[in-house]
């Protein structure tokens, strides 16, 4: 799916990655550690390809980056779905809107999509706030929000960026299960999270390969949960 091999990043001041040799294989679970500062959101911007590895080898879908033009990166980014942890909003459109802009930009008509939406809003427990405005929604809702607005397009790829960072346990805990059960489903997950209790949570629930940013190098940090 997307895999890289003697790949690294710089951005001119010395590597941040380097020697990244990791394939990120479909319906597989990861979770991507190390300290503020280490590279986390770099390697995620190289997996949803706003980045280009600036040495070695990545490739998307099995297509070399280095070959896709501008259609071909738009295309592929479209199998991919992304969770920020400062996740955003446009403050004039309703929750349903805003979860539902990616079809909308694609050309969609929303008759098209309308029982998914409302399928996927009650997925993360939201179907009472779909004409709520972003302002008055809890960071619990923004956050399900922001994961439903990521997988809209049924994406194969679900990177998520600290999603749990704004969250009490318990919310955490409800982030995480959804993620899971996306896991299930078939997609391929991507956690990068500082919080190795939430980690330690998923243990029981979800088989996942433990990653970690040590010195611009991603090691693998010991067995499968």
């Amino acid at each position: 799916m997307i895999s890289f091999h003697k790949a690294g990043f710089s951005y001119g001041t010395g590597p941040i990655l380097e020697g990244i040799e990791l394939s990120l294989a479909p319906g597989s679970f990861h979770f991507l550690t190390g300290p503020s500062g280490s590279g986390k959101t770099t390697f995620l911007k190289l997996c949803y390809l706003a980045l280009r590895p600036s040495e070695g080898e990545m490739l998307a879908f099995g297509t070399p980056v280095e070959e896709l033009d501008r259609e071909g990166i738009t295309r592929a980014r479209r199998r991919i779905g992304i969770v920020h942890q400062d996740c955003q909003f446009l403050d004039h459109l309703t929750l349903t809107e805003n979860v539902g802009l990616p079809l909308r930009v694609l050309g969609r008509p929303e008759a098209s999509y309308v029982d998914d939406l409302a399928d996927l809003l009650s997925w993360v427990g939201l179907e009472e706030r779909g004409d709520a405005l972003p302002p008055e929604l809890s960071g619990g809702e923004r956050q399900r929000a922001a994961l439903a607005r990521a997988v809209i397009g049924s994406p194969d790829l679900v990177l998520a960026d600290e999603p749990t960072g704004n969250l009490d346990w318990e919310m955490g805990q409800r982030i995480l299960r959804l993620l899971i059960e996306l896991n299930r489903l078939g997609k391929t997950i991507l956690v990068a999270t500082h919080d190795l209790n939430l980690i330690r949570a998923a243990k029981s629930q979800v088989e996942a390969r433990v990653l970690r940013i040590a010195r611009g190098r991603i090691l693998t940090a010991g067995a499968s949960l």
